[in-house]
């Protein structure tokens, strides 16, 4: 099963102030804007999302679909079968996707520890 590319969101105070912060670590923006309070910065093949008041926590994000920079993938697994595969598993989704759509959809799930899972599908 391929989760598609990786990054995690974290949950900011002051969306400028981690702007900088992660600008001194070597992130560039590649994504957002400070006017939609959300920042996708860039190091590398290493993404991380920046989000003031859009949710609470931090969060493990997968994008099927995406490599790691943002662009389509030629083939990948489709949300609805990575779904039915953690279902299989005895996963347990706090959000699912329905199974009779088709393109953008996306999916939550917690680890043994809590720490959320979003699955986010773009196309």
């Amino acid at each position: 099963m391929d989760l598609g590319a990786f990054s995690v969101s974290l949950s900011v105070k002051d969306l400028k102030v981690s702007k900088e912060f992660y600008e001194k670590l070597g992130f560039s923006q590649m994504g957002g804007g400070l006017d939609m309070n959300y920042l996708i910065m860039k190091n590398g093949t290493t993404l991380i999302g920046l989000f003031q008041g859009m949710f609470e926590g931090n969060i493990l994000t997968f994008n099927p679909g995406w490599d790691t920079i943002g662009k389509n993938l030629e083939t990948y697994d489709d949300i609805r079968e990575i779904q039915k595969k953690l279902k299989s598993s005895g996963i347990k989704l706090v959000n699912e996707v329905d199974e009779n759509s088709e393109g953008p959809a996306n999916l939550v799930l917690t680890d043994p520890d809590g720490n959320v899972i979003l699955v986010d599908q773009h196309r």
